[in-house]
């Protein structure tokens, strides 16, 4: 079962529903949730993971947070490997299109990744 799960988000409306459906998979195992945002701005990631959890508080489950400075992608299979998560949680978005073909966070984190994944539908 999934008991260390790691979210993604940038603070957008489509990573809220990633962090909606971590929540939703850790109150089904009884697991616990690590939002994560990566972004070269420290303060404003704060404000992102804060008000994520937040808007998680009743949820009855443990819900930590964490700003890493970096490329969201490289920050995040990092991040999930010193961590030990057995699930990663991200949106979808970027993964159509020329982003696809590009690079999207989910499309770099699904080739590297050494746990589950789930890719949220969000877009």
């Amino acid at each position: 079962m999934y008991q260390r799960i790691l979210v993604g988000s940038d603070g957008t409306k489509t990573a809220a529903r990633a962090v909606d459906r971590a929540v939703e998979v850790a109150r089904a195992t009884g697991g616990r949730v690590t939002i994560l945002c990566a972004t070269s701005d420290v303060a404003a990631g704060e404000r992102i993971v804060q008000a994520e959890a937040e808007r998680h508080a009743g949820a009855g489950i443990g819900i930590e947070t964490l700003v890493a400075q970096g490329d969201a992608a490289s920050e995040i299979l990092d991040v999930a490997e010193d961590g030990r998560y057995d699930l990663v949680v991200l949106g979808n978005k970027g993964m159509t299109g020329a982003r696809r073909f590009l690079g999207s966070v989910p499309n770099k984190v699904s080739h590297h990744l050494a746990c589950s994944l789930l890719i949220v539908r969000t877009t």
